[in-house]
């Protein structure tokens, strides 16, 4: 059900069929308890999905149904923590059943039984369910909270127990404290419960209790809690006795853009222009009555709350502000905005600057914000679209600029352009800047997202440009897009103001200065020379040469000298091109990884005759950049652009067999730029981003296809065969791996270098095969992305010896890792081939040779050892290996189990334990001593130390036992099926010990010995 989170209403078809299906077992008397709780559970899940208001209405709710839901609490154990999905789908369930429209007196008949004994009515039956659930610790507590708002609003509940309900309710939070957990818990639902009554329940019937509520409330002081939920609570309370007290009504002052209605807005487009213009009424005589003093306490604490320290509580309360401003007469509701604004004073921190904007949204978006206030807002609003404060090593801030663009967003559709044109070229320029150079990328989104609107000049044609995937790279947002949008005229002198005030001497560096801005004033032009030549800041080289050349493209005079030739200038630089490539060189080893990347780009970037002489230096300092060490392990896009750098620069100063190393590419340094990239080929480092190697390899890839085609078209005698191999095995692994857009990138190289016609590559192995394989035909329409197109193909691989080895290696990732898809076709391709060949023993001894190599190869390496078990266990389970099954000890059921032994040994992986029992039970097929020999193993399994080991080896044993029963004698197959299925494996280890040696007694397999640790003694 996960998959239909983003879009739930996708399930409205089907939620009755199931519902009914589900509810059908529970009501079914012959349903065992777990069958019922099973069913509940399932119910829950889809609760969860499709949210429980929808759910609510498909449940149930005749007069018949109220008693059977209530006498099912009776088998419900509160503290049971296994079933309380049961405990919350019934909770909801009877929320809808206590809705019937009969006076639920009606259901009790005569109270008084035969013996005397007065029997509960089902009003005080459901009432004491609803306030038993309301303080336990589980979320059945959530559902109990919306009963009490359905059961506690009825007209004939409210007359005779809303007042003692509300009399507990404020006894227990009275009494309760948020200091324990114990207390945090009866707090919650006393809260949940009460802002679930004053929200459903009327106001004629919440008005005599709102302010006793309000008291205690504050009392409380949750503002003092450190529990997020609790605060969070308390200012929806807070908002909705607000609400109780004013009288419902919307403030007729407020500003109107156009209709809610369709309808409304296409008559208003035929009618005079005059007529559309938003009509602000300035008297609100019929909304004069007295506002009463609790008001102005619910106010102060929303007004708190915007300055709270979690998100969910300034938006809370952002809202609050919202709907009590909106039934508020004019003067009052704009000292609520005035008190708003006083927010955005620099003394507040930037949870109130976030609050406050959470805030002006709200007002704007309904109305209550009039145009007469906007000389006061925007100036803030533009303030906050900039906030950046620095706190330590970082910043804080985005929250608040991602929140003044919601209110540019809001501001946008809630007024008549006319009313915003003042403000709109201030406006705009400043979301053009934060979509361009905004340090955060939700900050970009959300500004970019803003711009979509006819009120700002070319709002269009921007967000055409910087879409919501375009900002998600900043490289992309500082060197491409800002270059587009800086034609606009508008814009133009803005950016560069907020590059030179802002970005050039911010804290962060210059990771966040755009490279190649090339709209510049003279003004930058001097800061840039003038840092350089007076700091030696050598972190501008790279950024003064970009501008140099973007200068020179364009032809533009430079403070009077001359334009020479081609246009380029006349600058004298000649002070630092001796210490260039010096400095260059020496930054590739800094210990920021961003400046490594930096200077690994530029030295890509610098023309043949700054590299002439100094070749050999340049690719052995890059090549330097391109090896892990434990220090810089994480550095992988420095890798991944030094290796980009090398294939540009391989480009640049070409190809020259009998030439100098120092100078171009020539056959003294052709092999160790080769070596460079295929050593990165096998870069899998991981962090917490993922699999950052797969840029390194990426880049990688790409570098050898292009080295080897400016080869080809060059010199294609200084590709060795042996390189040739090592390229094409290669590509066959990538093209064989479980990424998409990886594997994608590999197949497509793969494929363009078998059919590179200008002259054909050199020696590729296997090409008439390979071009059977991928026809040409069909390689241009080949989805490599696709699982169910890429892996019969590559798999074909597995027939051609060269390839064998690699394609086996990166199948193994894919075959065992996570990825339904990935999983299901590089199976299925797999199997296929190997039904193919399972009668060839010949062809299955050499299969199982390189499957063993590769195993070897791999020992203890977790990222290929344990999917590659896991691909074990799928060929064990559908027999692949049958034909060795004839054989008893045969070398490749011997091999295998002393790599398993070696693999797992003194492991705590629970992954790769699970998956090892798993390929222990499949060897059981081989006969022999290997037989004894994988029981021992198992045996030992079921004594480890962790207890889900100890179970999962169990459970597979008895699986095993029930699929092979030729290994147990049949008297005793009825002892040992018993033994593995009653005996509690996660219990003490010594009485697990007893049970296993007797197993071991009764199969004849020998007893695991404890080894005593020696300890060695004094002398």
């Amino acid at each position: 059900m996960d998959k239909y989170q983003e879009q739930p209403h996708l399930l409205d078809p089907h939620l009755e069929w199931m519902l009914n299906l589900l509810l059908d077992i529970v009501r079914d008397s012959d349903s065992p308890p777990a069958l019922v709780h099973l069913a509940f559970k399932f119910l829950y899940i889809i609760t969860k999905v499709r949210g429980y208001k929808i759910f609510l209405g498909l449940f149930p709710h005749e007069v018949a149904d109220v008693q059977p839901v209530i006498d099912m609490f009776t088998h419900q154990n509160p503290k049971d923590h296994e079933t309380w999905e049961t405990r919350y789908v019934l909770l909801l369930w009877l929320s809808v059943t206590c809705l019937i429209p009969f006076d639920l007196s009606r259901l009790d008949g005569n109270l008084t039984s035969e013996g005397g004994e007065v029997r509960t009515s089902t009003m005080d039956r459901i009432l004491q369910i609803a306030e038993s659930y309301l303080i336990v610790s589980d979320k059945a507590r959530d559902a109990a909270a919306v009963l009490i708002s359905k059961f506690i609003t009825r007209p004939d509940v409210r007359q005779k127990k809303m007042a003692d309900f509300l009399d507990w309710t404020l006894s227990t939070l009275s009494k309760s404290s948020f200091q324990t957990m114990e207390g945090t818990i009866m707090m919650d639902g006393m809260l949940q419960a009460l802002a679930q009554v004053f929200k459903h329940g009327t106001r004629e019937s919440c008005l005599p209790y709102a302010s006793t509520v309000l008291v205690c409330l504050d009392n409380c002081k949750l503002s003092e809690s450190n529990h997020t939920l609790l605060r969070k609570l308390g200012v929806k309370l807070v908002q909705r006795l607000g609400l109780t007290f004013l009288k419902p009504k919307l403030a007729k002052w407020r500003y109107q853009r156009g209709c809610r209605s369709l309808i409304a807005n296409l008559r208003l487009s035929t009618q005079d222009e005059e007529r559309q213009i938003p009509q602000i009424l300035a008297s609100d005589n019929d909304e004069d009555y007295d506002v009463p003093e609790e008001v102005e306490n619910v106010i102060g604490q929303l007004l708190v709350g915007l300055k709270d320290k979690d998100t969910i509580v300034r938006w809370s309360a952002a809202k609050g502000i919202g709907r009590m401003t909106g039934r508020l007469p004019k003067e009052l509701a704009d000292d609520v905005v005035g008190s708003v604004l006083d927010c955005f004073s620099f003394q507040e921190t930037d949870n109130a600057w976030h609050g406050g904007c959470l805030a002006l949204a709200e007002l704007g978006r309904r109305g209550l914000l009039l145009p007469s206030r906007l000389t006061d807002v925007v100036p803030v609003i533009l303030k906050a679209l900039t906030y950046d404060e620095k706190r330590g090593a970082c910043s804080v801030g985005s929250n608040v600029r991602d929140a003044a663009c919601y209110v540019c967003w809001a501001f946008a559709r809630a007024y008549e352009p006319g009313e915003l044109k003042p403000f709109v070229n201030k406006i705009s320029s400043a979301l053009v800047i934060v979509t361009v150079f905004d340090r955060d990328v939700n900050c970009r989104r959300a500004a970019s997202v803003s711009l979509l609107n006819g009120t700002f000049p070319h709002g269009i044609d921007i967000l055409t440009t910087a879409d919501y995937f375009a900002v998600g790279n900043r490289s992309n947002c500082f060197l491409n897009i800002s270059v587009n949008i800086a034609g606009f005229a508008e814009y133009t002198q803005s950016m560069i103001d907020h590059l030179i005030d802002m970005k050039i001497n911010h804290w962060d560096g210059l990771k966040s200065l755009t490279y190649n801005f090339q709209v510049l004033t003279t003004e930058l032009i001097e800061i840039f020379l003038w840092n350089f030549h007076e700091k030696k800041n050598f972190l501008f080289l790279f950024l003064v040469c970009t501008l140099i050349k973007n200068l020179s493209l364009s032809k533009m005079p430079f403070q009077g000298d001359p334009i020479i030739g081609n246009g380029s200038y006349v600058f004298s630089i000649s002070f630092f091109l001796d210490e260039l490539m010096k400095n260059y060189i020496s930054e590739l080893q800094n210990t920021e990884e961003m400046i490594r990347c930096g200077f690994s780009l530029a030295l890509g970037s610098l023309p043949a005759f700054f590299l002439k002489g100094k070749l050999k230096l340049v690719l052995d300092g890059l090549k330097a950049v391109t090896h892990i060490s434990p220090k810089d392990v994480s550095f992988a896009e420095a890798r991944r652009d030094a290796l980009k750098a090398i294939a540009k620069i391989c480009q640049t100063v070409g190809v020259k067999a009998e030439a100098s190393e120092d100078d171009v590419i020539c056959k003294e340094n052709v092999y160790q730029i080769y070596d460079t990239f295929l050593d990165c080929m096998n870069d899998y480092t991981t962090d917490s981003r993922g699999d950052v190697g797969a840029w390194v390899r990426e880049a990688a890839m790409t570098g050898l296809m292009e080295l080897t085609v400016l080869l080809t078209r060059n010199h294609p005698e200084l590709i060795e065969a042996n390189v040739c191999k090592q390229i094409m095995c290669c590509l066959a692994q990538q093209s064989s791996e479980k990424i998409d857009r990886f594997r994608a990138r590999a197949g497509s190289i793969f494929l363009n270098l078998l059919y590179f016609d200008s002259p054909p590559v050199p020696h590729i192995p296997y090409r008439e095969e390979l071009e059977k394989i991928f026809p040409r035909s069909e390689s241009s329409v080949l989805n490599w992305n696709a699982p169910s197109q890429a892996f019969p193909c590559i798999t074909q691989l597995l027939a051609l010896p060269t390839y064998r080895y690699h394609v086996l290696l990166g199948l193994a990732v894919s075959v065992g890792g996570l990825t339904e898809s990935t999983v299901r076709y590089s199976t299925q391709s797999v199997f296929e081939y190997m039904k193919k060949i399972q009668n060839d023993i010949q062809a299955m001894d050499s299969f199982s040779e390189t499957l063993i190599q590769v195993f070897e190869d791999n020992l203890l390496n977790d990222r290929v050892s344990v999917p590659f078990l896991k691909m074990l266990d799928q060929m064990l389970a559908n027999g692949c290996f049958d034909i060795f099954t004839t054989e008893e000890n045969h070398p490749f059921s011997l091999k295998l189990l002393s790599l398993c032994k070696e693999e797992i040994k003194k492991s705590k992986d629970i992954q790769k334990l699970r998956s090892s029992i798993a390929v222990f039970c499949g060897m059981i097929q081989f006969p022999g001593d290997v037989r004894k020999k994988v029981l021992f193993q198992l045996f030992l399994l079921l004594c480890h130390p962790f207890p889900v080991i100890r179970k999962t080896t169990a459970s597979q044993i008895y699986e095993m036992v029930l699929t092979y029963s030729d290994i147990v004698d049949p008297d005793i197959f009825d002892e040992v099926m018993t033994i593995l299925s009653d005996t509690a494996w996660d219990t003490e280890l010594h009485f697990v010990r007893a049970q296993r040696n007797y197993l071991c007694d009764l199969l004849k397999v020998p007893k695991p010995q404890l080894i005593s640790k020696v300890t060695p003694s004094c002398p």
